[in-house]
């Protein structure tokens, strides 16, 4: 049996504010996993045996949080032999369309693309180069978020501006694909018609939607950045450009303080003035928090409603990421502001954490499948590392 046969795989998903950890042995199985979340609110870390918070300063980055992971996965991991890591990467732009060993070239490649995700992208970079300082030489590969998205077709990601723009690069490019690509291997195990019309909506501190057909993306809410689409934890979503033009003409905004507002103190953040958590709005009595929820969920179910046009109707509707997998209220809200479309809704298997969450006579199943990013990584890893 080979080297790469027997040993683990090691794979580190560093979000806008969280860190997904997890070391999968040769079986695929998880040997360890945990996450990291509330980063910048004081971070907490999350793990099978216990929660509790980070010896580190609440105001710590992710650069500090993963010298703090790498030394704790050392530990953790002993005398077992790792062979590689894998990463996600949220932008591969017109580059990369499959997952790709980890060189200087990419390494380069990925940082030129670092502007199209800024909340990301230099998160992703930060976690390879932590693994590299901890264990020199080793075998990375990073997967990307926008590769899923490469099968819709050019109309869907065409922008309306000059062609000569488009021909350079400014798509729409879509993003969460590690997460659409594993919940579209499981559409069977739990869909009367997986090849149908199926929205996923991945909600969550980042959230975006996906229209699938026969498993594969059609369209997307997310566009050339990260920042289109649903309201996020503290992404701003759909605007109009001319809320750009209004910030650098009439506010005197720079380029990188837009940036800054548009990305980092917008979306749930930003309406509610309290947090970018949606657990905390839910919790809070505050109108601002009631309205952050509200635009939310209006913006859901617009999207919803736009991509089941571009399918010609709807089959299913399945929910994943952390407010779609948890947040049952968000749910409820959505689904019943989705009835139009066929849904018969199922309060109590809703409120009792179901899978499926529509009644067995609804024309449109609602489903919720948790996701499973690391997963989709590790086997991606494994298989280039062992080419």
């Amino acid at each position: 049996m080979s080297t790469s046969d027997n040993g683990a795989i090691i794979v580190l998903n560093a979000g806008s504010s969280s860190i997904k950890y997890a070391v999968y042995g040769p079986d695929h199985s998880v040997v360890l996993d945990g996450q990291i979340d509330r980063i910048g609110l004081g971070p907490q870390h999350r793990s099978a045996s216990n929660e509790q918070p980070l010896p580190v300063a609440d105001t710590a980055t992710h650069a500090e949080i993963l010298d703090w992971l790498t030394a704790h996965l050392a530990q953790a991991c002993g005398d077992r032999a790792i062979i590689g890591a894998g990463h996600r990467v949220v932008h591969g732009g017109q580059l990369f369309d499959a997952p790709v060993r980890v060189t200087p070239k990419v390494i380069e490649q990925l940082t030129e693309l670092a502007p199209l995700a800024p909340g990301h992208q230099p998160h992703n970079l930060a976690g390879i180069a932590a693994l590299e300082r901890r264990w020199p030489g080793l075998a990375q590969v990073a997967c990307f978020d926008t590769a899923f998205h490469r099968t819709q077709s050019r109309v869907a990601q065409l922008f309306a501006i000059p062609r000569a723009l488009s021909d350079d690069g400014v798509l729409r490019y879509g993003f969460h694909g590690l997460s659409y690509h594993y919940i579209a291997t499981q559409l069977p195990t739990h869909l009367d018609k997986p090849e149908g019309r199926v929205i996923v909506a991945h909600l969550g501190n980042g959230a975006s939607m996906c229209a699938m057909q026969d498993r594969k993306s059609t369209a997307t809410t997310m566009g050339y950045t990260a920042l289109d689409g649903l309201v996020m934890g503290r992404r701003c979503g759909e605007l109009d450009p001319g809320v750009i033009f209004h910030m650098l003409r009439d506010r005197g905004m720079s380029v990188s303080e837009i940036e800054d507002t548009l990305g980092t103190k917008s979306g749930l953040f930003g309406v509610s003035d309290i947090s970018s958590d949606m657990r905390d709005l839910l919790a809070s009595d505050s109108p601002a928090a009631a309205e952050a929820i509200d635009l939310f969920v209006y913006q859901a179910c617009k999207k919803i409603g736009a991509l089941a046009a571009t399918l010609g109707g709807l089959d299913a509707l399945v929910f994943t990421g952390g407010i779609g997998e948890n947040a049952a209220p968000i749910r409820e809200r959505i689904l019943k502001g989705s009835e139009w479309l066929g849904l018969e809704f199922d309060a109590e298997a809703n409120s009792n954490g179901a899978s499926r969450l529509t009644t067995a006579n609804s024309r449109v199943e609602a489903h919720v499948i948790k996701t499973d990013e690391e997963g989709i990584i590790a086997g991606e890893t494994r298989a280039l590392v062992a080419a």
